[in-house]
């Protein structure tokens, strides 16, 4: 039976959800999306921080499920809004959502429910912080509490280091209120992983794992960013590793926000660190990952809009998904000038092409000029992703993709996956 699906937000995360859900014959809504989005699916120019407007046309399109999928509308209670308009959404409640609004309570969280994480002590001066440096030895990472648009985190290896990240933070106020109070935390080494559940509350569904690649530069060079890439799954994250991790990380914090009163319902994104001693877990997002969902949603072999109306519902099922055993990668193309200034108005050329060779074409940050061609619009533009037999052939059909596709500017990783 289709189903009308509002999917709140404009980039690749939501071009994946959309087209997931369409997969499976739900009609599709997506607000505000972007250009690149718009050609698939019907996109309707509603500010996410309008909640009034965003609740409007969710009642309107007579929504049996909304579905927000980035984490600022989260933080400031849309889904309460919707709910309180008797509209049934997937995504936490703006209290649950403090896991990723705040660093500062989710580790709070996790110590009280014995989830293994790095040392860590929250400061609001420069003096503390230093202290906290000495105590905890370098490096360690520096991360502004509240939400910094994935750019509140330095990883210090000197004093030095670290007392310019502070004074940025807490003194320069370079993430606003956001960076008002600072966590410090210890350094932890090894690969990292995220590995997302799906919770209704109480009972959780695991999606596959993940990996994705910050940098800008091949090798992990050059300074972070939203995510050049992504594969599923990693090839050292077994299926009996990844239900390990959600019975020592996912689990106990359900069970700790609902023994609060806050009961999770959402995805529950955990980025973790495979240290020498075992995993530990870096940071809690409190939606689907970007680009992470662009590998992952790929391999659903089910269909994943009824189990987030059941998780929305409370009456989520405890199983395995149907996953393919295929794994995916998906190959990330960012505009000139990206991490620190993005070109834009770039005209991008062959997408049909790099969509007739199987490979999907996720837009993340695209507009229409007047003449109506698609431009850059943003720092991350396209995910390409495909999945193959194994992870050479996966690789080989994204870039094969992805090479078809050109703007002036373009930057791509030839390392995703490798």
């Amino acid at each position: 039976m289709g189903r009308n699906v509002v999917i709140v937000g404009g980039g690749g995360r939501e071009h994946a959800l959309a087209l997931a859900a369409q997969r499976h014959g739900h009609t599709v809504v997506c607000a505000p999306g972007n250009a690149g989005i718009g050609r698939d699916v019907v996109i309707v120019d509603v500010r996410l921080d309008d909640h009034e407007g965003l609740v409007a046309l969710a009642t309107a399109r007579d929504a049996d499920l909304v579905i927000v999928g980035p984490e600022a509308p989260l933080v400031a209670g849309l889904t309460d809004a919707m709910q309180a308009a008797g509209l049934r959404v997937f995504g936490p409640s703006g209290a649950a959502a403090r896991l990723e609004g705040s660093k500062a309570f989710a580790k709070e969280i996790m110590t009280a429910a014995g989830v293994p994480t790095a040392a860590y002590e929250t400061v609001v001066d420069v003096a503390h912080g230093m202290a906290v440096v000495t105590s905890l030895g370098l490096p360690v990472a520096i991360k502004a509490d509240g939400l910094a648009a994935g750019k509140g985190v330095v990883v210090a290896h000197t004093a030095d280091e670290a007392r310019g990240a502070l004074r940025a933070s807490l003194d320069d106020r370079a993430f606003g209120d956001a960076g008002a109070s600072v966590v410090v935390e210890e350094g932890m080494t090894g690969p990292e992983v995220s590995l997302l559940a799906i919770s209704d509350g109480t009972r959780l569904v695991r999606l596959p794992p993940a990996r994705d690649y910050k940098p800008i530069g091949e090798g992990n060079t050059g300074p972070n960013t939203g995510g050049m890439g992504s594969i599923s799954p990693p090839a050292d994250v077994s299926d009996e590793l990844a239900d390990t991790i959600v019975d020592m990380v996912h689990r106990p914090v359900i069970a700790e926000m609902s023994r609060r009163g806050i009961p999770f319902a959402g995805v529950l994104y955990a980025g973790l660190m495979l240290t020498p001693t075992g995993p530990k877990v870096v940071e809690f997002n409190c939606r689907f990952g970007d680009p992470e969902t662009q590998c992952i949603l790929p391999r659903v072999d089910e269909d994943l809009i009824e189990v987030l109306i059941a998780a929305a519902d409370g009456s989520l099922e405890e199983r395995p998904l149907h996953l393919s055993a295929e794994p995916c990668v998906a190959v990330v193309l960012a505009a000139g000038g990206y991490p620190r200034a993005a070109r834009s108005g770039d005209i991008i050329d062959g997408l049909d092409a790099a969509s007739a060779t199987g490979a999907q074409v996720l837009h993340a940050g695209t507009d229409a000029d007047d003449d109506g061609h698609l431009v850059t619009a943003g720092g991350r533009v396209l995910a390409v992703a495909a999945r193959g037999p194994d992870v050479a052939t996966a690789r080989k059909r994204a870039y094969a993709g992805a090479d078809l596709i050109h703007f002036d500017g373009r930057q791509m990783r030839r390392d995703i996956g490798a």
